[in-house]
């Protein structure tokens, strides 16, 4: 495939000579608070306590609807008028709270104090409380605090905040290792695992881990694979404590696999050619299934509105692998050390909008009148209503796509709605 053998060098030059237009007007997206939903089920024995308002606990019980029939690890400590304007001592209560919760729930062994809101308006330190309780409840529970303020933070960057978070408190080691960060579905990191180890790479960890007394080691010796491509505060923690970054693509499609798996395996001196040996059939079947997909997903055309991070490496998937035609592709945030490679990939002519204004998106979108729109919740039912076949930005992070073995299951999710828009048109 063209492009194949991109470098971080010609990501960089791509983005030096392609500057990417930024927006400053309103936006429609999620909150950070909604990363709870996937990495409370990630990270097995950890609860993640919102310290916010009952608009807060409405949003993740609606967003964590699809979740009705297990017990979540999570919950909202809901903020009264009274705590609001300072005239009661909220820690006192948050203390109390607290105590109950592990009391009643003696599995947990981390627990996070969310912030729906800055300290100055929930009139919380969540990080000095986080601080005081930790010392209370060591060592059976470790207690630490982010932000998931729709202030502060969009959708994803609750997950880059949560994780950022962790990095602290990992243990120091001067062993080498990979460290692959970003939360993944347990049979997607099973995968993945499996293929760096025949590919020779390792050892292997992941962050965030299964549970909390598994958070790997790391050190000057660890190098590291994004699996997540909005982690940029994680980055630079992991950078601090002296690990240092693999370049490359995201593990998305046939071709965005095999160049992460390829980067992982030149940082350990293994020739391209030796990688490809060794994941060849894996390759070989991810191509066939998308090659089966693309039949009815060729030449459709294709807006992002931002939501997640994740749209430049959905474009290039789309479009080097399904044919696809991206319009327009919006995100929230574009970090250019960490997209360089995806960069490089995109199309000729194609170049993401930061920041994206939503009417000035909306405007464009109706001018062009996309074949598919990927957007948030908030938009999708008035584009429906308008006409519009839509994808749910929110599903793609809720399945597992990464790999060769999920990459028809991620054309899927982009030609079911096509589907439906012609069963309702027949």
């Amino acid at each position: 495939m063209s492009g194949a053998g991109a470098s971080a060098e010609t990501g960089a030059a791509a983005c030096a000579v392609a500057p990417v237009p930024a927006e400053r007007g309103q936006r429609e997206v999620f909150c950070g608070l909604t990363g709870i939903v996937w990495l409370h089920r990630k990270i097995q024995d950890a609860f993640f306590l919102v310290v916010g308002s009952r608009t807060c606990a409405h949003l993740l019980q609606s967003a964590a609807g699809v979740m009705i029939f297990a017990e979540p690890r999570f919950a909202t400590a809901i903020l009264g008028e009274r705590d609001l304007a300072g005239l009661a001592d909220a820690n006192e209560e948050l203390d109390r709270i607290v105590g109950r919760l592990l009391e009643r729930r003696p599995e947990i062994r981390l627990l996070f104090l969310v912030g729906s809101c800055p300290s100055e308006v929930i009139k919380l330190d969540l990080a000095r409380a986080a601080q005081r309780l930790g010392r209370v409840h060591a060592p059976r529970v470790r207690v630490l605090s982010y932000s998931g303020s729709g202030i502060e933070t969009t959708f994803t960057q609750g997950e880059d905040a949560c994780l950022a978070a962790l990095v602290p408190e990992m243990p120091a080691s001067a062993e080498p290792g990979l460290l692959v960060v970003g939360a993944l579905a347990e049979i997607v990191e099973d995968q993945m695992r499996r293929l760096l180890d025949r590919i020779g790479v390792g050892p292997v960890a992941f962050l965030p881990p299964r549970r909390a007394g598994e958070l790997p080691a790391i050190g000057p010796n660890t190098r590291f694979l994004l699996a997540q491509p909005f982690l940029s505060d994680t980055t630079m923690a992991l950078e601090r404590r002296g690990a240092r970054r693999i370049a490359a693509p995201f593990p998305l499609g046939a071709e965005g696999t095999t160049l992460w798996l390829r980067s992982a395996g030149a940082a350990w001196g293994i020739p391209a050619a030796a990688v490809d040996a060794a994941v060849a059939p894996d390759r070989a079947r991810a191509q066939a299934a998308l090659a089966a997909k693309s039949t009815e997903l060729a030449d459709k055309s294709i807006f992002f509105f931002p939501d997640s991070q994740l749209e430049v490496p959905l474009a290039r998937f789309l479009a080097r692998e399904l044919g696809m035609k991206p319009l327009e592709v919006g995100t929230p945030y574009l970090h250019r050390g960490l997209m360089a490679e995806e960069l490089a990939l995109l199309p000729a002519g194609v170049t993401p909008v930061e920041s994206q204004d939503v009417e000035a998106g909306l405007d464009r979108a109706r001018a062009l009148r996309p074949d598919l729109t990927v957007c948030g919740l908030g938009l999708a039912n008035p584009l429906e209503a308008e006409g519009f076949a839509t994808k749910w930005s929110i599903e793609l992070l809720f399945s597992p796509i990464q790999g060769y073995e999920q990459a028809a299951d991620l054309a899927e999710l982009f030609r079911r709605p096509l589907a439906r828009r012609r069963r309702l048109a027949a």
